[in-house]
């Protein structure tokens, strides 16, 4: 019988993805340099189902992979028929008096954990450390970690939840990095500039101190998909795993290092980072679908693995889109949709097409009311926390459905007069982008694809788009079966 939501465990996800027709098994002997990458991208781009592989060639338990790779099953995992639910939740609990602008959406998100406050749940013992590993029996080469492409700089593990602190006031982060293997005990931290964990590992060093971390391998569904969730460094990720579950989510004390892990995680790696340590990281290939360059990144010691008896292998393979982090992006951006709202009201809807990986490209459509309000709408959408980091804006009117991309292109191809409607800038850009000329910044552009006023000094009169009327519509409706068609 299917688990019932909310799932507790991987494995209950799994049941559930099972019985629903959406989960292959496949019971082959199948190598995890390579071969599973190529198994997996395939069955991504062709929509196909979740993966369980059963016999990897390397590490001791199954791999799953492609669990979010598709809006049905990240609404699986939410609980819900459709991703827009839990943004019309945030929605309703956010507005009607919440303030306009960036204090809007922290104030709104403090009041849905206020009103909805399911923190974690503390428990003493806990399933994922049924099996406790420490010093020499610690062996990461039990994880049947991904090589994913050719050039890839050796093993990573691309879905272990990273949990951190602030060292002054001990507020925890969860974060999703890609960690790469450099020998059995010892992993490469991929933390990018903007990230959380980066802020406390500086800490740390200024004080000389080793940083605690913890990594969650194999979490249930949500919070799987909390620690990917572009929060305010202020609102705590279990708190809003709590929220999106409807109940606490349990979490258990390290055996060596002062932090909480969820309870129900598959395995879970202990350890340290010390203050000045770096090794080259990478190369990897990213979501970009392009090889991000060697760096040097901090390192994690682990000193103690924990893990389920018989525990299942969480994964996901990163390429050209489309790919599995569609469904992960797409579940953010119709959570986040009312915050969005609050900080920029003009917005109706927006989207954040799989084939710009999300922060590359937004399209956006407003009811516009005045001359270039297109061009104000770009600039606070590049001046909205993570959005800040979008490289292209395009703005449409309204009637536009920002989701039929074949619409937008038509709109964006057509109705725009680039030595007017090009608005050209420079700003942040994600660290993995490798087209710009400098790391962390480079240029941005944002094209106004609306209908054109008198007062934006178009003077030749906005012509009408053509309609077919209703009635004839409705009377081919009404005779369509007589067609043959």
């Amino acid at each position: 019988m299917a688990a019932k939501f909310p799932f507790e465990d991987l494995k209950d996800f799994l049941s559930a993805l099972e019985a629903a027709g959406e989960l292959k098994r496949v019971s082959a002997s199948v190598d995890p340099t390579l071969e599973i990458a190529e198994i997996t991208d395939r069955v991504v781009k062709d929509g196909g189902p979740a993966l369980l592989f059963e016999n990897p060639t390397r590490g001791d338990m199954p791999i799953a992979m492609n669990l979010f790779g598709t809006e049905k099953r990240m609404a699986m995992a939410l609980g819900v028929e459709h991703l827009d639910e839990v943004g019309d939740r945030i929605g309703e609990l956010a507005r009607p008096e919440m303030p306009v602008g960036w204090s809007g959406i922290r104030e709104g998100l403090g009041k849905i954990m206020q009103l909805k406050s399911l923190p974690p749940k503390k428990v003493k013992s806990a399933p994922c450390q049924q099996v406790v590993l420490t010093g020499d029996e610690v062996d990461l080469n039990k994880l049947p970690g991904l090589q994913v492409w050719p050039g890839d700089g050796g093993i990573f593990h691309n879905f272990g939840l990273t949990h951190t602190k602030d060292p002054a006031t001990g507020k925890r982060n969860l974060g999703l990095y890609r960690l790469q293997q450099h020998d059995s005990r010892t992993l490469g931290l991929h933390w990018q500039i903007h990230k959380n964990s980066t802020q406390h590992y500086a800490q740390a060093e200024k004080r000389g101190e080793r940083l605690p971390i913890a990594i969650a391998i194999g979490a249930d569904p949500i919070t799987a998909y909390a620690a990917s969730a572009p929060l305010p460094s202020d609102i705590d990720e279990y708190l809003f795993a709590g929220f999106l579950r409807g109940q606490r989510v349990e979490m258990v004390d390290c055996v060596s290092v002062p932090l909480q892990v969820p309870a129900n995680a598959q395995v879970i790696l202990e350890g340290w980072v010390e203050p000045g340590e770096r090794m080259p990281e990478g190369p990897f290939g990213d979501h970009t679908g392009f090889y991000t360059p060697v760096e040097d990144f901090p390192v994690m010691h682990i000193e103690t693995m924990t893990m389920q008896k018989n525990p299942v292998y969480h994964s996901i393979v990163t390429s050209i889109p489309p790919q599995e982090d569609h469904g992960l992006g797409k579940a953010t951006e119709r959570i986040f949709k009312p915050l969005l709202q609050i900080l920029i009201p003009d917005i109706v809807d927006y989207s954040m097409p799989p084939a710009g990986v999300f922060h590359n490209c937004v399209i956006v459509s407003i009811d516009k009311k005045y001359p270039k309000h297109a061009q104000k709408v770009m600039n606070a959408i590049w001046g909205a926390h993570m959005m800040s980091l979008t490289k292209l804006i395009v703005v449409v009117d309204s009637d536009c459905d920002v989701h039929n991309y074949s619409e937008v292109a038509w709109r964006a191809l057509g109705n725009v007069d680039y030595s007017h409607d090009l608005l050209l800038t420079e700003g942040p850009v994600d660290h993995l982008d490798h087209a710009s000329y400098h790391q962390f910044w480079g240029g941005k552009a944002g094209i106004d694809a609306t209908a054109k006023l008198p007062s934006e000094g178009y003077t030749r009169g906005w012509p009408e788009m053509m309609k077919m009327s209703s009635a004839v519509k409705a009377h081919v409706d009404q005779r369509w079966e007589e067609y043959g068609l």
